[in-house]
């Protein structure tokens, strides 16, 4: 009987290992490596990639990199070293190539496929290597998608929006990461796409809050798109620029959901963004994470752009399985958006108002 126990117990923790996403010993076949697990997206795709990962019954690892591009190349090395059959890249350093392309020569040289995902490594770096393949989004959709929205929710609701009657709407902008496309097109064109649905609704064009700012966005310093790094940029705006003073910032976009969150915490403390049909400021983000979701569904925050976390970890797990099985990297993609000439695939965003 003893016995038999000791053998439910064994098996029972072989499976948790698996299940939690750690592997069984050091014999993972697949190695997933997030630039942060900080990050409430990069969340989002860890659980659904696990969840994937484990429907195909294979042993993994999870790695966080905690936005260090040193520590992720050094734990890549280590996978490879350690017998890695595939390795999944959400690299930190998005600057320059000189970081994927060190990625990619080490698994090169070991013939180990790479899928690097969500953040965008250049043409150049994929096609080193047919191997490699990146899945993510078009970088500029979001930017688009968003701008888009935010003139329609402007134009709609002018009067409500434009708390000092002047005619014209103050914004703040907080950018994630400096040299990151994803963060460079949704600053660009959520300002550049508002001010056209303003401007051709009659409306005046969007104004920075702050006229000192030449760059017009404040940026997460530590490239961690974080929730405190725009409550402290907020909160800092806010004594300073408010209804006091009768110049109230009355817009706030944000390059993802989690400095959006920061923002709304930071309104809170001022007597905004409450909840129901309190006084409020329109914030906009990207993500469409459950936090989001539930902060529009209380009307403290007023819309976001889906990113697909799930729809990326099935496409992962899909060309993963490939991997596994010795079949092309790209076996079987028909059905999905491919760029042309490079082995990069496009999830779509979508806008999210509300359920």
């Amino acid at each position: 009987m003893k016995k038999i126990l000791s053998i439910i117990m064994i098996s029972v923790i072989l499976i948790c290992a698996t299940a939690c996403g750690e592997g069984v010993g050091t014999s993972a076949d697949v190695h997933v490596f997030y630039y942060t697990y900080s990050d409430t997206y990069i969340s989002s795709v860890r659980s659904a990639l696990d969840n994937e990962l484990n429907k195909l019954g294979v042993s993994y690892q999870d790695y966080d990199s905690n936005g260090n591009q040193t520590t992720q190349t050094e734990q890549v090395q280590t996978a490879i070293t350690k017998g890695a059959k595939v390795i999944i890249v959400n690299i930190v350093n998005t600057g320059s190539d000189d970081a994927a392309n060190g990625i990619v020569s080490l698994a090169k040289g070991a013939g180990i496929p790479v899928i690097f995902f969500n953040r965008e490594v250049s043409d150049d770096v994929v096609k080193s290597y047919d191997k490699c393949v990146f899945i993510g989004t078009d970088a500029a959709e979001a930017g688009h998608m968003q701008g888009e929205m935010i003139g329609e929710y402007i134009v709609d609701n002018f009067a409500a929006v434009d708390k000092n009657g002047d005619g014209k709407i103050s914004y703040i902008m907080f950018k994630g990461e400096e040299g990151n496309n994803e963060a460079i097109y949704r600053t660009q064109y959520a300002v550049e796409d508002a001010d056209k649905v303003l401007t051709a609704a009659g409306k005046q064009a969007l104004s920075f809050y702050d006229p000192a700012n030449p760059n017009k966005y404040l940026v997460d310093k530590n490239g961690q798109w974080s929730a405190a790094a725009a409550n402290e940029y907020m909160t800092t705006a806010l004594t300073s620029y408010n209804e006091t003073n009768n110049n109230m910032i009355e817009l706030v976009i944000c390059n993802n959901d989690g400095m959006a969150e920061g923002a709304v915490t930071a309104l809170n403390s001022v007597g905004y963004n409450l909840g129901g049909d309190g006084k409020s400021i329109p914030v906009f983000g990207v993500d469409a994470t459950d936090a989001a979701k539930s902060l529009i569904k209380d009307k403290r925050m007023a819309g976001t752009i889906k990113q697909d976390a799930e729809g990326m970890a099935e496409v992962i797990g899909e060309l993963t399985e490939n991997c596994i099985e010795g079949k092309e990297i790209l076996a079987d993609t028909e059905d999905l958006n491919k760029d042309e000439g490079v082995a990069k695939i496009r999830i779509a965003y979508a806008k999210y108002l509300g359920e």
